[in-house]
């Protein structure tokens, strides 16, 4: 294979329509029958504005699931004990200026409340027994991203200022950088989420595997936020997606006649599913992860050919089950 086609072929393929267009999209009506809806509560002005002692007590009271599990509660003596050490972090210089920047940044987070009730809404449409987690928003002080669990989920929105601001989440690569932004932060959420409904082989350890629980993932996320476009599900640019689609059959030449699929050595399986600026293995100028890219146009190809809901696709455990009955080809 060419390791510089792609490079070539994303001026050729620029005004060429890709599988997962977007511009067309509906919010079906049945996501929006739905009585689910959020509010997110905004913690960080609370625990950062007028702070004292006997007011972070009595937040710590107020809401006991964020301070048991986000603010591991249950590692102090006490309340008081956890309380003095945030007003001590929070007075801090830097941290009230962190504050201050995502207060200016983020006066309102109304496309993230409307994304997340959508996205919300969809999954209770197909897993009626969904029960929404608490949603709260929070300066960690880049210690936390976002943190989920079946009961509350804490988004600190100090990672999520714009990639000029002069504040960065430290030690972190360019390449994974770009994804803290805004319209990646919901359909990240709702990708983890995912893996609670997402059912493996344990077993199996092999680069398939890996590649099709993926697939599942962005499938799923994709599924409940259809006009999304996928570079914010994936995590590419909308010309490496171009350029991924362009040069689909020669990527999908490189796993067959390297005999990858079925490779389980961990070493390998990062080349193609770990986070990496590019998957040289195949071309320097294609984007990282591209095994997971084939592994979502896979399970597409999957649930299509055998027209099932969208429980049934993630339910099924067995990767090369998915892969015989989808038919997969380049297209």
């Amino acid at each position: 294979m060419n390791k510089h086609l792609f490079s070539v072929l994303i001026a050729v393929m620029a005004f060429q329509g890709c599988k997962k267009a977007d511009k067309d999209c509906r919010i079906p009506a049945e996501y929006l029958d739905s009585e689910i809806s959020v509010s997110i509560e905004r913690l960080e002005i609370p625990f950062f504005e007028n702070l004292d002692l006997e007011r972070v007590v009595e937040l710590l009271e107020t809401y006991p699931e964020f301070a048991d599990q986000y603010l591991m509660m249950g590692d102090f003596e006490s309340k008081e004990e956890l309380a003095g050490e945030i007003v001590t972090i929070h007075q801090n210089e830097g941290m009230q200026e962190l504050y201050e920047e995502v207060k200016n940044h983020f006066d309102e987070i109304t496309k993230i409340e409307q994304d997340l009730q959508l996205a919300f809404q969809a999954i209770h449409f197909h897993y009626p027994d969904f029960v929404p987690p608490k949603v709260y928003t929070y300066v960690s002080g880049f210690s936390s991203d976002l943190f989920i669990t079946e009961d509350i989920i804490v988004i600190g929105l100090d990672y999520f200022l714009p990639p000029d601001h002069r504040f960065q989440p430290p030690e972190i690569p360019v390449y994974i950088a770009k994804r803290y932004e805004e319209n990646h932060l919901v359909p990240t959420l709702i990708t983890a989420l995912s893996s609670k409904y997402n059912q493996t082989d344990l077993k199996d350890n092999s680069l398939l595997a890996e590649m099709i629980f993926y697939g599942k993932s962005y499938h799923f996320t994709k599924t409940m936020m259809p006009c999304t476009p996928d570079e914010y599900i994936i995590g590419y640019s909308s010309s490496e997606i171009t350029a991924s689609y362009a040069n689909e059959e020669m990527i999908w030449a490189h796993f067959i006649e390297n005999e990858l699929l079925f490779e389980t050595n961990p070493f390998e399986i990062r080349k193609y599913t770990g986070e990496a600026p590019f998957t040289d293995e195949i071309s320097p100028d294609a984007p990282g992860r591209l095994g997971r890219w084939i592994g979502w146009n896979i399970v597409d190809d999957y649930r299509e050919q055998n027209a099932m809901s969208l429980p049934e696709l993630m339910s099924q455990p067995s990767a090369r089950e998915i892969f015989r009955q989808s038919g997969y080809r380049p297209r």
